[in-house]
């Protein structure tokens, strides 16, 4: 092991993220090249979405760091950023131009806009060197989110996704109490949202003219042409199967996240969903998708149900404790542990007789203030994209597939991102781009 490689891995033992390999640091990765910046100059962010998720985003690269520069479709929420919070930032309505531009004026970038743009605008920026937070679910499809953890490891960038409650103290307890054992071996566990908040199932708006602070182009982006219409800018786009990923794409990383923490939930081996029906362009309003992952040195094989649009698992698993509208339950041979709530939850509920016990856990100073440690000290964050969030994120992504297939098992080929026994779903898994939009390789 060579001198830098043992430095490195001291500094990471030092701040607990070594603790369950959370931070996905393996003996043949090289370690992220940290910000020549030196201490006292804040890093310099571009923050690609400043609406929505986005206005949080740019808040806390505005908190930690400087935004430089603002980059929005909707010159409306783009002019609104700059007169009220960020004055001095250079503004932009297409991220490519922001790239091309200013490519020396920044360090690192946020990118918070719809799903079906995270890739497009990550790898831009993953490859020109700059250290990158994107929101959850990381990608719009399975081979894009391989592509952001290949691209991420060998441009020795740090990463972070915006799943925020994978700092919190709460849910990496949660973790480490199945780590522990303290539930005994875990064979199958339920997870549910009240998720989705907006349509989804039905039929296209009619067109309607484009509001004129809108560029409706780049908007749509990578993705097929359409018509501008309600039900897509600035919040319904989730439930469009060309932009978003619905109710699992929106919550999974949330809901599932403890439990990928704790049971380490990589590469399920097979796949399958009943839903409420599906025209194939808004996902259904309802789907019960069950995983199966193999049995791994550490766990047996477990059977994970994820369930949204209304769809709950069997009250009498939780031994007359009342379902909460969001939540997860993991059994084990020993006990059970009920999580209420779509992100940590409470402190968590053992049932069964099982004892609390004291666990350790790698604490954390906040999510956004991991990114900044990983920036200035090579340190990976927990949700980084090689280890962490893009795992999680193709575990996630693969429901949807079932939830395309609706009703047909999917057997996996996690290594070669293949369905081994249906075809037909290749574009799915890897994704069609518009001309001007393809992925950088």
């Amino acid at each position: 092991m060579s001198q830098n490689r043992r430095e490195f891995l001291g500094v990471a033992a030092g701040v607990g993220l070594t603790l369950w390999e959370a931070s996905g640091v393996r003996a043949e990765d090289k370690p992220i090249i940290p910000t020549t910046r030196k201490e006292g100059e804040p890093i310099r962010f571009a923050c690609i979405g400043v609406g929505g998720k986005g206005d949080s985003d740019t808040a806390d690269a505005a908190r930690l760091g400087e935004v430089v520069a603002i980059c929005d479709i909707d010159e409306g929420t783009l002019n609104r950023a700059k007169s009220r919070r960020y004055p001095d930032a250079k503004v932009f309505t297409d991220y490519r131009q922001m790239f091309a531009e200013i490519p020396g004026e920044f360090d690192a970038v946020t990118v918070s806009i719809p799903d079906h743009h995270h890739a497009s605008a990550a790898l831009r920026a993953m490859r020109m060197g700059k250290h990158t937070f994107c929101q959850k679910p990381l990608t719009h499809n399975l081979a894009e989110a391989r592509q952001m953890a290949d691209t991420a490891r060998k441009m020795r960038v740090a990463t972070q996704m915006g799943n925020q409650g994978t700092a919190d103290p709460r849910l990496r307890r949660n973790a480490a109490r199945l780590r522990a054992g303290l539930v005994g071996h875990v064979t199958e566990l339920h997870i549910w949202t009240n998720r989705p908040i907006w349509p989804q199932g039905g039929k296209r708006a009619e067109p309607q003219p484009v509001p004129p602070t809108v560029h409706w182009d780049t908007w749509i982006g990578p993705a097929p042409e359409r018509p501008y219409a309600p039900g897509y800018h600035s919040f319904a786009w989730r439930g469009w199967w060309d932009f978003g990923s619905g109710a699992l794409g929106d919550m999974g990383c949330h809901t599932l996240n403890m439990p990928f923490m704790g049971l380490d939930l990589r590469n399920p081996i097979s796949v399958q969903a009943t839903t409420s029906g599906s025209n194939h362009d808004s996902y259904p309003s309802s789907s019960e998708i069950t995983y199966i992952f193999g049995k791994t040195k550490t766990r047996p094989a477990i059977k994970m149900v994820w369930y949204d649009g209304g769809k709950r698992p069997d009250p009498a698993l939780f031994d007359g404790r009342a379902l909460n509208e969001s939540g997860a339950i993991v059994l084990g041979d020993k006990g059970k542990l009920y999580i209420p709530g779509d992100y940590a939850g409470d402190d968590g509920v053992l049932l069964g007789g099982v004892e609390i016990g004291e666990v350790t856990y790698p604490e954390s100073p906040g999510h956004f203030e991991e990114f900044i440690r990983a920036i200035r000290t090579g340190v990976p964050a927990m949700s980084n994209f090689p280890g962490y969030a893009g795992p999680l994120a193709e575990m996630v992504l693969l429901g949807n597939l079932a939830v395309w297939a609706d009703g047909q098992k999917l057997d996996w080929d996690a290594k070669k991102l293949r369905v081994k026994n249906v075809k037909g779903l290749e574009p799915l898994i890897h994704g069609t781009y518009r001309k001007g939009w393809e992925l950088p390789r």
